[in-house]
C-alpha cells in the first residue's frame, strides 16, 4: 500500500492523534521531543506507553472488525515453557526449561485484516516504521514480511490468557483496543535475563509466585506500547467476565523478509501460509 498524502495530511491522519504524537514530522522540534521522551521512559521502565495514540473512532472500528472476524480466528490453547522450546526432561520439574505455562487465545492473522482497516493503514506507513526505529535507536527497521504475523488482532475471551514467556524478538509493539471486564492485565518483569545470562533462578522465583519485581501495565484503549520482550518475561493474566481483551501486535525486525518459522506459525495461526482468496 502506498504511503500517499492528501494536502500534506498522511493517509493515517484519521488513526493517530497527530497533534499529540507528530509522527509525520519527526524532524521538527515536537517530533524530536516525542522521541526523546519515549527513549527515556523505555530506558527507565523497560516499557513505554503512549496513551490515546490511536483516536477513539479508529479504536472503535478495530473492535468492530475484531468481532466481525472472530470466526476467522485461530483458537489455540497450549502449554509451553517460557522460551517456547521443547520441555527439558533432564532438569528438575520446577526449572524454567521444564515448568509448564498455558497460553489460550483467538488470533486473527494479517491476511484476514482488510487493507482499509485503521491499524493496517498505520502499520503499512513508513512514518510509523521510522518513528519506532528512532525510539529504539535502530539504524533501520523493516515491517515483517510474514503474511500471517506482520500485524495481527488477538482476542482473549473469558478463560483465556497468555502464559509467562520471553519473546524471540528484541522488542514488541502493541496497540490496545479493549480491556477485559476482569483480568487481562499485562504483567512484566524488566530485565529478568541478559543476553549472556539466562538467570534461571530469578525466572524460577517469578514462576513460583514471587511478585516483588513484577510491573503491571493495564493499557487503556488507544494506547500504543513499546516493550523489550526478549529480556523481560511477561504475560497476560486470565480473562474473566463477559468482555474480551482485544489488542494488536505490530511486528518489525532489523532484517527484511522476516518471517515466522513453521512451528511457531502452526502454533499461533494453525497454518503456515496465507489463506486462499
Amino acid at each position: 500500500m502506498s504511503n500517499t498524502m492528501t494536502q500534506d495530511r498522511p493517509a493515517y491522519a484519521d488513526v493517530v492523534d497527530l497533534d499529540k504524537y507528530p509522527i509525520h514530522d519527526l524532524d521538527g522540534s515536537e517530533g524530536k521531543a516525542l522521541i526523546d521522551s519515549c527513549r527515556k521512559e523505555l530506558a527507565k521502565d523497560g516499557c513505554c506507553t503512549l496513551k490515546d495514540f490511536i483516536k477513539p473512532e479508529a479504536v472503535a472500528r478495530m473492535v468492530e472488525l475484531a468481532n466481525q472476524l472472530e470466526d476467522k480466528a485461530w483458537v489455540s490453547d497450549r502449554t509451553h515453557n517460557v522460551y517456547f522450546e521443547p520441555f527439558d526432561e533432564t532438569v528438575e520439574p520446577d526449572h524454567p526449561l521444564a515448568h509448564p505455562v498455558r497460553s489460550a487465545k483467538h488470533g486473527i492473522a494479517y491476511d484476514h485484516i482488510p487493507e482499509d482497516a485503521p491499524l493496517r493503514r498505520l502499520y503499512e506507513s513508513d512514518d510509523l516504521t521510522r518513528f519506532i526505529a528512532l525510539v529504539l535507536e535502530k539504524p533501520v527497521l523493516y515491517r515483517s514480511a510474514d503474511p500471517l504475523d506482520a500485524l495481527q488482532i488477538t482476542l482473549f475471551k473469558p478463560g483465556e490468557e497468555l502464559g509467562w514467556h520471553f519473546d524471540n524478538s528484541e522488542f514488541s509493539i502493541t496497540v490496545m483496543y479493549q480491556q477485559a471486564e476482569l483480568g487481562g492485565d499485562f504483567e512484566y518483569v524488566p530485565a529478568l535475563r541478559t543476553k549472556s545470562d539466562e538467570c534461571y533462578e530469578e525466572v524460577r522465583k517469578v514462576l513460583q509466585g514471587d511478585r516483588s519485581r513484577i510491573k503491571v501495565q493495564t493499557g487503556a484503549p488507544g494506547t500504543l506500547a513499546f516493550f523489550h520482550g526478549n529480556c523481560a518475561m511477561h504475560r497476560v493474566t486470565l480473562v474473566e467476565g463477559d468482555t474480551p481483551r482485544i489488542n494488536s501486535v505490530l511486528t518489525y525486525g532489523e532484517h527484511d523478509n522476516m518471517r515466522l518459522n513453521d512451528l511457531t506459525s502452526e502454533l499461533f495461526y494453525g497454518r503456515t501460509s496465507s489463506a486462499p482468496s
